[in-house]
Protein backbone atom coordinates (compact mmCIF):
# COMPACT_ATOMS: atom_id res chain seq x y z
CA UNK A 1 0.00 0.00 0.00
CA UNK A 2 1.85 3.21 -1.23
CA UNK A 3 0.51 6.44 0.41
CA UNK A 4 1.79 10.10 0.29
CA UNK A 5 3.79 11.23 3.66
CA UNK A 6 1.39 13.79 5.81
CA UNK A 7 1.53 17.05 4.00
CA UNK A 8 3.03 15.60 0.56
CA UNK A 9 1.07 14.95 -2.92
CA UNK A 10 2.72 12.60 -4.43
CA UNK A 11 2.44 11.81 -8.20
CA UNK A 12 0.65 8.94 -9.38
CA UNK A 13 3.69 7.61 -11.15
CA UNK A 14 5.68 7.75 -7.59
CA UNK A 15 2.63 5.85 -5.85
CA UNK A 16 2.36 3.33 -8.58
CA UNK A 17 6.14 2.65 -8.49
CA UNK A 18 6.66 2.37 -4.65
CA UNK A 19 3.67 -0.50 -4.56
CA UNK A 20 5.16 -2.45 -7.58
CA UNK A 21 8.92 -1.86 -6.25
CA UNK A 22 7.39 -3.03 -2.29
CA UNK A 23 5.84 -6.21 -4.46
CA UNK A 24 9.29 -7.23 -6.00
CA UNK A 25 9.52 -5.20 -9.16
CA UNK A 26 8.06 -5.50 -12.18
CA UNK A 27 10.61 -7.42 -13.60
CA UNK A 28 9.08 -10.07 -10.98
CA UNK A 29 6.09 -10.51 -13.25
CA UNK A 30 6.78 -9.36 -16.41
CA UNK A 31 9.64 -11.35 -19.07
CA UNK A 32 11.58 -9.63 -21.97
CA UNK A 33 9.30 -9.78 -24.94
CA UNK A 34 6.10 -10.53 -22.64
CA UNK A 35 2.94 -9.22 -24.67
CA UNK A 36 1.41 -7.27 -21.53
CA UNK A 37 -2.59 -6.70 -21.67
CA UNK A 38 -3.08 -3.38 -18.90
CA UNK A 39 -6.90 -3.65 -17.91
CA UNK A 40 -7.79 -0.34 -16.75
CA UNK A 41 -11.54 0.48 -15.98
CA UNK A 42 -12.42 2.70 -19.07
CA UNK A 43 -15.74 1.85 -18.58
CA UNK A 44 -17.63 5.35 -18.10
CA UNK A 45 -17.71 8.70 -20.87
CA UNK A 46 -16.35 11.10 -17.64
CA UNK A 47 -13.36 12.56 -16.74
CA UNK A 48 -10.80 11.95 -14.40
CA UNK A 49 -12.18 14.05 -11.56
CA UNK A 50 -15.12 12.04 -11.56
CA UNK A 51 -13.23 9.13 -10.51
CA UNK A 52 -15.06 6.89 -12.20
CA UNK A 53 -12.87 5.09 -14.48
CA UNK A 54 -8.94 4.54 -13.93
CA UNK A 55 -6.81 7.54 -13.43
CA UNK A 56 -4.91 7.82 -16.65
CA UNK A 57 -1.34 8.61 -15.00
CA UNK A 58 -1.65 5.69 -12.81
CA UNK A 59 -2.08 4.11 -16.00
CA UNK A 60 0.64 5.82 -17.38
CA UNK A 61 3.02 4.51 -14.49
CA UNK A 62 1.99 1.03 -15.12
CA UNK A 63 2.95 0.62 -19.15
CA UNK A 64 6.10 2.56 -18.22
CA UNK A 65 6.77 0.05 -15.53
CA UNK A 66 5.86 -2.99 -18.01
CA UNK A 67 8.46 -1.69 -20.89
CA UNK A 68 11.05 -1.41 -18.67
CA UNK A 69 10.81 -4.90 -17.46
CA UNK A 70 11.12 -6.11 -20.83
CA UNK A 71 7.60 -5.97 -22.52
CA UNK A 72 7.45 -6.20 -26.22
CA UNK A 73 4.10 -4.61 -27.04
CA UNK A 74 1.72 -3.32 -24.10
CA UNK A 75 -1.66 -3.31 -25.00
CA UNK A 76 -4.76 -1.34 -23.02
CA UNK A 77 -8.36 -2.63 -23.64
CA UNK A 78 -11.65 -2.41 -21.67
CA UNK A 79 -15.11 -3.54 -23.45
CA UNK A 80 -16.54 0.18 -22.15
CA UNK A 81 -20.51 0.47 -21.11
CA UNK A 82 -20.80 4.18 -22.36
CA UNK A 83 -19.51 4.66 -26.07
CA UNK A 84 -16.07 3.37 -25.93
CA UNK A 85 -14.56 6.25 -28.14
CA UNK A 86 -15.84 8.81 -25.64
CA UNK A 87 -15.09 6.94 -22.87
CA UNK A 88 -11.22 6.14 -24.09
CA UNK A 89 -10.44 9.81 -25.13
CA UNK A 90 -12.51 11.65 -22.35
CA UNK A 91 -10.89 9.28 -19.45
CA UNK A 92 -7.33 10.70 -20.58
CA UNK A 93 -6.03 7.06 -21.13
CA UNK A 94 -5.79 6.42 -24.90
CA UNK A 95 -3.68 9.75 -25.37
CA UNK A 96 -2.12 8.74 -22.12
CA UNK A 97 -1.40 5.37 -23.26
CA UNK A 98 -0.51 6.28 -27.22
CA UNK A 99 1.98 8.61 -26.42
CA UNK A 100 3.92 6.08 -24.38
CA UNK A 101 3.69 3.49 -27.48
CA UNK A 102 0.89 1.19 -26.03
CA UNK A 103 -1.53 0.01 -28.42
CA UNK A 104 -4.99 1.00 -27.38
CA UNK A 105 -7.73 -1.08 -28.66
CA UNK A 106 -11.26 -0.93 -28.57
CA UNK A 107 -13.81 -3.35 -28.46
CA UNK A 108 -15.15 -4.30 -31.73
CA UNK A 109 -17.19 -7.07 -32.83
CA UNK A 110 -14.85 -9.08 -34.61
CA UNK A 111 -12.51 -9.41 -31.52
CA UNK A 112 -15.10 -11.27 -29.40
CA UNK A 113 -15.30 -14.78 -29.31
CA UNK A 114 -17.77 -17.07 -27.74
CA UNK A 115 -16.24 -19.24 -24.90
CA UNK A 116 -17.16 -21.77 -22.35
CA UNK A 117 -16.57 -20.44 -18.91
CA UNK A 118 -17.94 -23.04 -16.94
CA UNK A 119 -19.19 -20.67 -14.50
CA UNK A 120 -22.70 -20.96 -12.07
CA UNK A 121 -24.04 -18.08 -14.02
CA UNK A 122 -21.68 -17.84 -16.83
CA UNK A 123 -21.84 -20.78 -18.88
CA UNK A 124 -21.16 -19.98 -22.18
CA UNK A 125 -19.95 -16.13 -22.94
CA UNK A 126 -18.61 -13.59 -25.78
CA UNK A 127 -15.24 -12.92 -24.46
CA UNK A 128 -12.79 -10.15 -25.54
CA UNK A 129 -9.97 -12.06 -26.55
CA UNK A 130 -7.44 -9.16 -26.53
CA UNK A 131 -7.66 -9.56 -22.66
CA UNK A 132 -7.27 -13.29 -22.85
CA UNK A 133 -4.94 -13.90 -25.59
CA UNK A 134 -1.83 -11.94 -23.79
CA UNK A 135 1.58 -13.44 -22.07
CA UNK A 136 0.56 -10.88 -18.85
CA UNK A 137 -2.66 -9.35 -17.89
CA UNK A 138 -2.03 -6.54 -15.21
CA UNK A 139 -5.47 -5.52 -13.95
CA UNK A 140 -5.47 -1.94 -13.22
CA UNK A 141 -8.97 -0.88 -11.70
CA UNK A 142 -9.97 2.20 -10.02
CA UNK A 143 -11.89 2.00 -6.35
CA UNK A 144 -14.71 3.23 -6.26
CA UNK A 145 -18.84 3.02 -4.82
CA UNK A 146 -20.79 0.76 -7.21
CA UNK A 147 -24.78 1.01 -6.20
CA UNK A 148 -25.44 -3.06 -6.74
CA UNK A 149 -22.10 -4.58 -5.85
CA UNK A 150 -21.46 -2.28 -2.93
CA UNK A 151 -17.75 -1.74 -4.14
CA UNK A 152 -16.04 -2.11 -7.10
CA UNK A 153 -12.53 -2.69 -8.20
CA UNK A 154 -10.10 -5.56 -9.38
CA UNK A 155 -12.99 -8.43 -9.60
CA UNK A 156 -15.83 -6.55 -10.94
CA UNK A 157 -13.20 -4.96 -13.33
CA UNK A 158 -13.40 -7.89 -15.51
CA UNK A 159 -16.68 -7.14 -16.43
CA UNK A 160 -14.99 -5.49 -19.07
CA UNK A 161 -13.85 -8.57 -20.45
CA UNK A 162 -17.48 -9.60 -21.56
CA UNK A 163 -18.96 -8.76 -24.87
CA UNK A 164 -22.99 -9.94 -24.64
CA UNK A 165 -25.84 -8.17 -22.86
CA UNK A 166 -24.23 -7.50 -19.58
CA UNK A 167 -26.73 -5.95 -17.82
CA UNK A 168 -28.72 -9.53 -17.10
CA UNK A 169 -26.03 -10.75 -15.22
CA UNK A 170 -27.03 -7.62 -12.45
CA UNK A 171 -29.98 -10.02 -11.02
CA UNK A 172 -26.73 -12.33 -9.69
CA UNK A 173 -24.22 -9.75 -9.59
CA UNK A 174 -21.99 -11.56 -6.86
CA UNK A 175 -21.82 -14.79 -8.76
CA UNK A 176 -20.95 -13.21 -11.71
CA UNK A 177 -17.42 -11.47 -10.53
CA UNK A 178 -16.96 -14.73 -8.63
CA UNK A 179 -17.17 -16.48 -11.67
CA UNK A 180 -15.36 -13.82 -13.81
CA UNK A 181 -12.24 -13.85 -11.21
CA UNK A 182 -12.32 -17.58 -11.42
CA UNK A 183 -12.04 -17.34 -15.54
CA UNK A 184 -9.63 -14.33 -15.40
CA UNK A 185 -6.47 -14.80 -13.12
CA UNK A 186 -4.24 -11.46 -12.94
CA UNK A 187 -0.49 -11.50 -12.96
CA UNK A 188 -0.55 -7.91 -10.91
CA UNK A 189 -3.46 -5.85 -9.44
CA UNK A 190 -2.22 -2.28 -8.84
CA UNK A 191 -5.44 -0.20 -7.49
CA UNK A 192 -6.11 3.40 -8.10
CA UNK A 193 -7.35 4.84 -5.12
CA UNK A 194 -5.98 8.41 -5.81
CA UNK A 195 -9.37 9.82 -6.00
CA UNK A 196 -12.18 7.60 -4.85
CA UNK A 197 -15.86 7.77 -5.91
CA UNK A 198 -17.70 7.94 -2.36
CA UNK A 199 -21.34 7.47 -3.51
CA UNK A 200 -23.41 7.22 -6.37
CA UNK A 201 -20.70 4.88 -8.32
CA UNK A 202 -20.35 3.36 -10.85
CA UNK A 203 -20.70 6.06 -13.49
CA UNK A 204 -20.58 9.07 -10.37
CA UNK A 205 -20.53 12.55 -12.14
CA UNK A 206 -20.78 14.97 -9.04
CA UNK A 207 -16.76 15.85 -7.97
CA UNK A 208 -18.34 16.55 -4.74
CA UNK A 209 -19.01 12.25 -4.25
CA UNK A 210 -15.20 11.91 -4.51
CA UNK A 211 -12.56 12.08 -1.75
CA UNK A 212 -8.86 12.23 -2.93
CA UNK A 213 -7.30 9.62 -1.03
CA UNK A 214 -3.52 9.74 -2.64
CA UNK A 215 -3.16 5.97 -2.42
CA UNK A 216 -2.08 3.06 -4.76
CA UNK A 217 -1.88 -0.39 -3.68
CA UNK A 218 -0.58 -3.68 -5.55
CA UNK A 219 -1.27 -7.57 -5.11
CA UNK A 220 -1.24 -10.79 -6.91
CA UNK A 221 -4.36 -11.60 -4.64
CA UNK A 222 -7.79 -10.13 -6.20
CA UNK A 223 -9.61 -10.76 -3.59
CA UNK A 224 -7.58 -9.35 -0.83
CA UNK A 225 -7.35 -6.29 -3.13
CA UNK A 226 -10.72 -5.56 -2.84
CA UNK A 227 -11.25 -7.18 1.01
CA UNK A 228 -8.89 -4.13 1.71
CA UNK A 229 -10.35 -1.35 -1.20
CA UNK A 230 -13.84 -1.96 -0.06
CA UNK A 231 -12.72 -0.59 3.50
CA UNK A 232 -11.71 3.23 1.97
CA UNK A 233 -15.61 3.50 1.06
CA UNK A 234 -16.58 2.67 4.77
CA UNK A 235 -17.44 -1.02 3.62
CA UNK A 236 -16.57 -4.45 5.41
CA UNK A 237 -15.09 -7.69 3.16
CA UNK A 238 -17.42 -9.67 5.52
CA UNK A 239 -21.05 -7.17 3.94
CA UNK A 240 -19.63 -8.15 0.26
CA UNK A 241 -21.04 -11.70 -1.17
CA UNK A 242 -18.79 -11.80 -4.19
CA UNK A 243 -15.83 -11.26 -1.90
CA UNK A 244 -16.96 -14.23 0.16
CA UNK A 245 -17.79 -16.36 -2.87
CA UNK A 246 -14.06 -15.79 -4.47
CA UNK A 247 -12.21 -16.72 -0.62
CA UNK A 248 -14.59 -20.02 -0.63
CA UNK A 249 -13.02 -20.81 -4.43
CA UNK A 250 -9.46 -20.17 -3.08
CA UNK A 251 -9.24 -17.36 -5.47
CA UNK A 252 -7.13 -15.46 -2.41
CA UNK A 253 -7.98 -14.27 0.73
CA UNK A 254 -10.38 -12.38 2.16
CA UNK A 255 -8.60 -12.04 5.32
CA UNK A 256 -5.99 -9.18 3.86
CA UNK A 257 -5.07 -8.39 7.59
CA UNK A 258 -3.29 -11.86 7.58
CA UNK A 259 -0.87 -11.43 4.59
CA UNK A 260 2.21 -9.72 4.72
CA UNK A 261 1.16 -5.93 4.02
CA UNK A 262 4.00 -3.29 3.45
CA UNK A 263 3.50 0.44 3.89
CA UNK A 264 5.26 2.50 1.88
Amino acid sequence: IARGKSGETPTAEALVTRAVAAMGGMKRFVSRGDVVVVKPNIGWDRAPIHAANTNPDVVAAVIKLAFDAGAKRVVVADGSCNDPHRCFQRSGIWRTAYALGAEVILPAEHRFRTTRMKGEVLDEWPIFTTLVDADKVINVPVAKHHNLAKYTAAMKNWYGVLGGRRNRLHQNIDTSIADLATFMRPTLVVVDAIRVLMRNGPQGGNIDDTKVMNQVFATVDQVAADSYGCTLIGQKAENMAYLKMGHERGLGTMHWQNLRVKEV
